[in-house]
């Protein structure tokens, strides 16, 4: 594949908007082509980032490209070249991040590699904070920078090699805008009084992001309403769930490229009205794989008829702080509910920025506890509300 590089790059001058799009950027797809890059981080404190991953492709999610701007330059990074990045993500750990809706990204290469980001702004996070209503980054390029971005690349199979050149173009975008973005977005937030706000979020981005995705738990196939399920309703639901997973990974595809949440559900059902296993399969459709996978659904919903439903995994027990509310409780709850959303009616944001559902019920129970469920200012912002003195 060629590599492209614009030997002087165009460097944005504060305050001033960059060119619609990068005059060229530096491939790197083959051993040895990776020191320009780790030279540029090496003379900077911060870069832009961005990742493409083929998690609407395959079983097990990988990062296929890496996308940076460094002082003006693009660098694009074949993740799944035979490059060692290790020197990559050494320098990457040093420096200040700008990134747009960094918590997939963060999980994806904390379980990479272990990456932990030094500081961050996330242009998604302010724009939230400023109560835009329109958050995508393909939104908030076009806004500001008359840019529209290819959208049937977003949605684009990025594990395919070569990668085109529609591709790569598309990929430079998504982080050739981010300083003048994040610039924009930093002038209204201080502006407002919220740049310690988006501080916060963003460390919080960070520590979460460090915890990388939620392993797979034992209870993972209670899905939906499976609570109102009942005996063969949940043996079969739980053989069903596990045949979608063995069959996404066989076939190396997402479990809802498989069939849906819903059709594990209708057959669930099906089942706990007492059809027979023919009968149960016969009222679901899996597509242009039905007749492949067929037999091996039949023999999930026959080992799931069979199974008595005292042997499923048993719930977690719930601590207290998980313990249905009291009607007293519940009260409260409401209170709070119409105050925070108040307060968002104020300020212009989504209410659930200020806490929650679950956040709501912590502090109904425990009010006095507000600063331990809710960041600094989110805390500041109800502290004082009539509900939490009641």
């Amino acid at each position: 594949m060629i590599s492209r590089f614009l030997p002087h790059p165009v460097r944005r001058l504060i305050g001033a908007s960059p060119p619609e799009r990068p005059a060229s950027y530096l491939l790197i797809d083959q051993p040895g082509q990776l020191q320009p890059l780790l030279d540029a981080l090496d003379r900077v404190k911060e870069v832009a980032l961005d990742t493409e991953a083929d998690n609407m492709y395959r079983f097990r999610v990988r990062v296929c490209l890496l996308q940076f701007l460094v002082d003006g330059e693009v660098f694009l990074v074949d993740a799944l070249a035979p490059i060692d990045l290790n020197p990559l993500w050494a320098r990457l750990a040093k420096l200040h991040l700008v990134m747009h809706g960094s918590d997939f990204d963060l999980r994806l290469l904390h379980d990479l590699c272990g990456f932990r980001v030094h500081s961050l702004f996330d242009t998604m996070l302010a724009a939230q904070l400023l109560g835009r209503q329109r958050i995508g980054l393909a939104s908030l390029l076009e806004e500001h920078f008359g840019v529209k971005l290819d959208k049937d690349s977003q949605k684009a199979n990025w594990s395919k090699r070569p990668l085109t050149q529609r591709l790569l173009d598309y990929a430079s975008l998504d982080v050739w805008h981010l300083p003048a973005l994040r610039d924009i977005l930093t002038k209204q937030l201080n502006k407002l009084g919220r740049g310690e706000w988006l501080e916060q979020q963003c460390q919080k981005q960070i520590a979460d992001g460090s915890q990388g995705f939620a392993p797979q738990g034992e209870n993972d196939w209670r899905i939906g309403h499976s609570e109102r399920l009942r005996a063969k309703g949940l043996t079969v639901l739980h053989a069903v769930w596990h045949w979608r997973q063995q069959q996404a990974e066989r076939l190396d595809t997402p479990p809802f490229k498989v069939c849906s949440n819903d059709v594990l559900l209708k057959l669930a059902h099906s089942a706990e009205e007492g059809n027979s296993e023919e009968s149960i399969v016969a009222t679901v459709h899996l597509g242009k794989r039905h007749p492949r996978l067929a037999p091996s659904l039949l023999a999930a919903v026959r080992a799931g008829l069979e199974r008595d439903p005292q042997t499923l995994p048993r719930r977690a027990r719930r601590d207290s702080s998980h313990a249905p509310l009291t009607q007293a409780e519940i009260a409260r709850l409401d209170r709070i509910k119409a105050d925070r959303d108040a307060i968002a009616a104020k300020l212009g944001i989504e209410s659930t920025l200020i806490a929650n559902r679950a956040q709501l019920a912590q502090i109904a129970r425990e009010p006095r506890q507000l600063a331990s469920f809710l960041l600094p200012w989110q805390a500041e912002l109800l502290r004082d509300v009539p509900s939490l003195r009641d």
